[in-house]
């Protein structure tokens, strides 16, 4: 087996956030043995490249003798991550979607290692118990650290007063990739980068990619095929599920159904999580009394999809449900279309936009859909408005009066209680930063490139108010994401779908439903077709309502293939 595991622990370059004998564990002798038992043993020779930052990550490697060290290359300069040593392991979770490395693995002294198959370590996770819990935290850690170190592919090139820059970190962030950021504004050494990649001030925000593609103001799908996010996915296979949508009800069926065998993919058209993604703490969510950021929620549940061979593919939304025969194929963008036995749709919802004019010049620019640190960050000491009374409206409030002057919590109702929840309206009523205007919408924004005033009128009194506020969250209504199904299945009077008891005779008789039995409980007019979260119509607005519903679809799912 080459020498003892008990070497010491390996070198670490950058400081460690997490204690080094998580992230860089050794495992036992036995536990080696384990491992061995799913790979090949491979003697090394010193300088020999195991693995090339920016190819798919398609080998797991334990270190048997020898060493082994983890390289980054930056603006042609290399930099040493990690050295592991006997006992230890490559890999971080990227092992378990196939997506490209982001560091390259080479030889330092010369040895063996056991080299492990990308498919061969997955059997090995949903096998062994123990050895699971060993990689999949070290896995977990990694990434912490990468993201903390900004050990990535990326350099994101921007400012923080322009649209697209604040969509792009978004979308680097909530997929939970590594980037480094360099700002404009703030940043003097800024134009030797610029000039070294012939980028001007007008090409901003510019995405570096692999030191090597140069993106100017990128598309999300640009950005995703240029860091290889979905190379590792075969579009051309049958699958038994495809899941629309990876917000907490997707994934949650994704994470289900891949763990009872059955072959998943998974479509998001932006970034897992959907509405509760961007949700800065969500405290009733069972089994953290703490609370738990809507990211970190998405981050935990992707992971646990993958270790179970779920697929994600990114930016790729739904364009078009071909529903007229099984199995059924879905168009996608700037793609080939998907083909799959089943169908579960769960594309969520969106808010409802500001009734302004001039609204569109101001979104991103003034005005969000999230509250995230990202935008917590830009309003630092200023006032905001937060428009809405439900859940998500009250944990921004909550959270961005963290750092903000003042928090305007503007609704149209006389209060609070009939829309959110409890231990909200009682964190907005003693926090003296939050100040709640019931009975009050916003009438108008002003500003040039960027929001500068808001102007508000109260609905009791017809008063308007106009203050200079450069930031408002627009958190308020739901509009259901079905635009795209064209007429395949059965909508309620809001858009929403109807699934089970909700269709009507005549909803089927229309769809000219082919059974003999009626729709399962969240199966709509076309069979094999299934709605969960916030796109169904009835559903209730919590996320562990969501995930009880994706949970659930895949029981229907198994009788439907065996049918």
């Amino acid at each position: 087996m080459g020498a003892d595991v008990s070497s010491p622990t390996p070198d670490y370059p950058v400081a460690m956030s997490s204690p080094a004998d998580r992230v860089f564990p050794t495992l036992t002798p036995e536990q080696v043995g384990r491992v061995a038992a799913r790979g090949r043993l491979r003697p090394v020779r010193s300088g020999a490249i195991l693995q090339s930052a920016g190819d798919p990550a398609q080998s797991f490697f334990v270190v048997t003798a020898g060493s082994v060290e983890l390289v980054r290359t930056s603006a042609g300069a290399e930099e040493l991550v990690a050295v592991l040593r006997p006992g230890q392991f490559t890999g971080e979770i990227n092992m378990l979607s196939g997506r490209n490395a982001l560091v390259s693995l080479r030889v330092r002294e010369s040895g063996e290692v056991i080299d492990v198959k990308r498919d061969d370590l997955l059997t090995l996770v949903q096998s062994d118990s123990e050895l699971s819990d060993i990689f999949m935290r070290a896995f977990i850690l990694r990434r912490v650290e990468l993201i903390a170190h900004g050990f990535g592919d990326a350099v994101l090139i921007g400012s923080s007063f322009c649209q697209a820059t604040l969509r792009v970190k978004e979308f680097l962030t909530r997929n939970g990739h590594p980037y480094n950021y360099v700002d404009l504004d703030r940043d003097s050494g800024v134009q030797d980068l610029l000039d070294r990649f012939g980028v001007g001030d007008g090409d901003v925000p510019v995405l570096i990619c692999r030191d090597k593609v140069v993106l100017r103001n990128p598309t999300n799908l640009q950005i995703a095929d240029c860091l290889g996010f979905n190379e590792a996915i075969d579009p051309a296979r049958l699958r038994d599920i495809l899941i629309i949508g990876a917000g907490p009800s997707g994934l949650a069926a994704a994470v289900y159904g891949a763990s009872e065998g059955l072959d998943v993919l998974v479509l998001e058209s932006e970034s897992p999580g959907g509405q509760a993604g961007s949700s800065s703490k969500i405290e009733n969510y069972l089994g953290f009394p703490t609370g738990i950021s809507g990211q970190e929620l998405a981050a935990r549940a992707l992971t646990q999809a993958e270790k179970f061979g779920a697929e994600l593919m990114i930016a790729k939304g739904a364009r078009r449900l071909s529903c007229e025969k099984r199995p059924y194929a879905i168009e996608i963008d700037d793609g080939p279309g998907v083909l799959a036995r089943t169908v579960v749709i769960a594309t969520g919802a969106r808010y409802r936009k500001l009734g302004v004019e001039n609204l569109g010049r101001f979104e991103g620019a003034g005005v969000y859909y999230d509250a995230t640190p990202i935008e917590s960050q830009l309003c630092r000491g200023e006032e905001v408005v937060v428009v809405g009374g439900g859940n998500s409206a009250g944990q921004a409030a909550v959270f961005l009066a963290q750092n903000a002057k003042r928090v305007h919590v503007l609704v149209r109702a006389a209060g609070l209680a009939e829309s959110m929840s409890r231990y909200l309206v009682r964190r907005i009523e003693g926090n003296p930063a939050i100040v709640l205007r019931p009975r009050t919408e916003i009438v108008a924004l002003e500003g040039v490139a960027h929001l500068e005033r808001v102007s508000w009128r109260d609905n009791g009194t017809g008063a308007v108010t106009t203050q200079d506020i450069r930031h408002v969250f627009s958190m308020t209504g739901a509009v259901p994401n079905t635009s795209w199904l064209d007429g395949c299945v059965a909508l309620d009077g809001n858009g929403f779908i109807k699934t089970g008891p909700d269709l009507s005779k005549e909803d089927l008789a229309a769809a000219r439903w082919p059974l003999a039995r009626p729709p399962h409980l969240l199966e709509t007019s076309l069979p094999g077709v299934l709605a969960v979260g916030d796109v169904r119509g009835g559903n209730v607005k919590r996320v562990a309502s969501a995930v009880g519903e994706g949970s659930i679809a895949i029981t229907f799912i198994h009788e439907i293939l065996h049918e």
